[in-house]
């Protein structure tokens, strides 16, 4: 059943009405056989940038909505109840535009943002590596910076979204051996000569997510495709994994939100000693329990998108909300085939996806481990500056 929100504007509730009805029309019939053969939806995104849903939290005059990020995540949470791999893809498009927005000269944004927010393109974000997923720091792939500015890439990026099917990479390269300040940001052309991708990953699940390998030989960059200054990459790299947390917290929520709707509508129709199986005890508390994660996890990346829409620092919640909303997931999916018992295990229902889908989320844009680190750190850190109490 459609999840009840409260929403700053009569625009933002038109968009989610919007979001809903192309879900309903062009996600909902084809997840599960693109998803069975692992079929890249590449058309269902030129859809989304078409009605605009690509380019949602982005200035107008470069061709963005001017959402606030409250509304750009609903957004992403009913696009994640109808398919989860087309929610994980516009979320990993939208992070791909963040540092040009953010941190790219008036120049850059202007030549780069309109293609990026057009509707057309679809992007891909090279930050991790075999070596370095949380370590960011120890990333190797190079960038050697010519006299003029232009730089060559060397080196292989991991687990990187739409390999091979984007049409541009922001990556991150080592440009100077000084550890996590030697690293710097550029948006590197799919077309550029010596760029070359791995076999896509054989993944539990998001199957329509294509997830492989890219590599770049030599690749060669123009002087005005660096983002912001040289070196500054990791300050990039971890504004943006602040914004990109969030959109897998409210992709997490849809997703849960889909397992709980089907577990509750199985629940409701499947009979046992004469009456419904909701109706006992032990599998209405369940369902009572998977309620409340859900709505606590839609609670949480809620709140810490109005603080980034205020303009306050958000970082410790965005880890609060990745860390709560993907738990979550992580329970209500396992729940729901637990409610669906063999049913559940069957793929003539989509719980068993559901399941391997959520596994995911507590891994990438940072492992939940990670997420205990950052939150732990952002506490003991306030308490020190005494904004806390020990009380």
């Amino acid at each position: 059943m459609p999840v009840e929100r409260i929403l700053p504007t009569a625009d933002a509730a038109d968009l989610i009405e919007l979001t809903r009805e192309i879900a309903a029309r062009e996600l909902t019939p084809h997840v599960d056989e693109a998803e069975r053969t692992a079929t890249p939806p590449r058309d269902t995104f030129r859809t989304l940038g078409r009605a605009g849903l690509l380019s949602l939290p982005y200035p107008e005059e470069f061709g963005g909505g001017a959402q606030p990020y409250e509304v750009c995540l609903q957004v992403i949470e009913e696009l994640a109840i109808a398919w989860m791999s087309v929610a994980i893809g516009v979320s990993v498009h939208s992070l791909t535009a963040y540092p040009v927005d953010r941190f790219g000269t008036d120049d850059q944004r202007a030549a780069l943002l309109p293609d990026i927010l057009g509707g057309e393109t679809l992007g891909g974000y090279c930050l991790s590596e075999r070596e370095a997923g949380s370590d960011i720091a120890s990333m190797r792939t190079r960038a050697a910076v010519a006299d003029d500015g232009s730089a060559t890439l060397s080196g292989t990026k991991s687990w990187i979204s739409h390999a091979a099917h984007a049409d541009y990479y922001t990556t991150f390269a080592r440009t100077d051996d000084t550890g996590g300040k030697g690293i710097s940001c550029f948006v590197v052309p799919a077309d550029a000569e010596g760029l070359g991708f791995g076999a896509p990953e054989r993944k539990m699940g998001l199957a329509a997510d294509p997830v492989a390998e890219v590599h770049f030989d030599k690749v060669m960059v123009a002087p005005d495709r660096m983002i912001g200054e040289r070196g500054q990459g990791m300050q990039i790299a971890l504004a943006a994994l602040d914004a990109g947390r969030l959109g897998i917290a409210a992709a997490a929520t849809g997703l849960a939100q889909s397992a709980l709707d089907l577990a509750a509508s199985y629940a409701s129709q499947r009979r046992q000693f004469g009456q419904p199986i909701g109706s006992f005890e032990g599998l209405a508390f369940l369902i009572a329990d998977m309620e409340a994660a859900v709505t606590s996890a839609r609670a949480t990346y809620l709140h810490a998108a109005r603080l980034k829409d205020a303009g306050r620092a958000f970082s410790k919640q965005a880890a609060v909300a990745k860390l709560v909303a993907t738990d979550a997931a992580m329970r209500v999916t396992t729940d729901a085939v637990q409610v669906l018992g063999g049913a559940g295990y069957t793929q003539d229902f989509p719980a068993e996806r559901f399941l391997r889908e959520a596994k995911v989320t507590q891994i990438f844009e940072g492992t939940n481990q990670i997420q205990r680190l950052v939150i732990s750190r952002h506490v003991l850190r306030e308490l020190t500056e005494g904004k806390g109490s020990a009380r």
